[in-house]
């Protein structure tokens, strides 16, 4: 069987960054791109704060430039997800859903996906008028009302974007400051179809085929309260996409991967590179950086076994 010499698994920023390094550092690198290639930006629509472009680009053509960059260095990329690794055996062996693959070296790219309130009638309506995804979703709500939970980045980018086609935007945090940047917060507050309701949480979605609004809690003083809306995105974080690295390399208690060095794992051999280890930064450029750094972690490190 074949073993490659490098694998990176994951296709957003990190992953496509990584892949352009290795494939012109003649690594010929194979990318585990997933069934939902892409990443993140896929679901953006204005990226503005990537450096080289003097006007917005769109997230999915802010991709597909970066993979035909890395196409363009003969990368090669498999359309389908890693069901499992085994670390503990060199070379390292990667299932995935059709095939096993062996490689000298992995780069994990895998990113985050959004986090929900965990509630019974938020699952329930999702699809309905419960979304995590602004720019898949916001078209369905043009001219309606809706509200976004969360205080960060995320959440100022989501109300901003639903600010273009929605009569009315509620943004629900559950503290009475915003963490997300200031030039963002400026941008929302700016907005004269955007309000807050600070200090609560959505408890319940209501509505039996649809959502027809939420009912609040207070977090200081208990009081609930409901609030009549079309639709609802939550945007109060994401989720590493670790479960298949489960017991393979060290995690931390969310779930992040473990890095030392910037990119090293716990694992001889596998790096990290992206919002899969990065919980703090989070961004479009600084997971690009991280894929840099890893692929030249890589090409030190397979030099080294020859």
């Amino acid at each position: 069987m074949r073993t490659e010499r490098l694998i990176i698994i994951g296709s957003g920023p990190a992953g496509l960054t990584a892949a352009i390094y290795a494939a012109r550092g003649n690594l010929h690198p194979l990318v585990i791109a997933g069934r939902e290639a892409g990443g993140q930006l896929m679901l953006t629509t204005d990226v503005d704060d990537y450096p080289g472009f003097d006007e917005s680009i769109q997230g999915p053509d802010l991709m597909a430039k970066m993979r035909k960059q890395a196409q363009r260095f003969n990368t090669k990329f498999l359309a389908e997800d890693v069901v499992s690794v085994n670390f503990s055996q060199k070379p390292f062996a990667i299932k995935t859903e059709t095939q096993t693959l062996l490689t000298q070296s992995v780069i994990l790219a895998t990113g985050a996906s959004a986090t929900w309130l965990g509630l019974e009638s938020e699952q329930r309506l999702r699809g309905k008028g419960v979304s995590a995804c602004a720019v898949c979703d916001g078209f369905f709500f043009k001219g309606k009302k809706v509200a976004v939970v969360g205080g960060g980045d995320t959440a100022m980018r989501e109300a901003n974007f639903l600010s273009r086609l929605c009569k009315k935007v509620t943004v629900i945090h559950r503290r009475d400051n915003l963490r997300a940047q200031d030039a963002l917060q400026r941008l929302v507050k700016s907005k004269p179809n955007i309000d807050f309701i600070w200090n609560s949480e959505v408890i319940e979605v209501l509505g039996q085929d649809k959502v027809t609004g939420v009912k609040l809690k207070n977090t200081q003083n208990g009081q609930i309260s409901q609030l009549q809306l079309d639709g609802l995105f939550i945007a109060i974080g994401h989720q590493p996409n670790t479960s298949f690295l489960k017991g393979q390399i060290d995690l931390d208690k969310k779930g992040y991967v473990v890095v030392a060095d910037g990119t090293k794992t716990s694992a001889e051999g596998v790096f990290s590179a992206g919002d899969v280890s990065d919980f703090k930064y989070r961004q479009a450029v600084t997971a690009a950086g991280a894929g840099c750094k890893a692929s030249f972690d890589v090409e030190e490190y397979l030099e080294n076994l020859t």
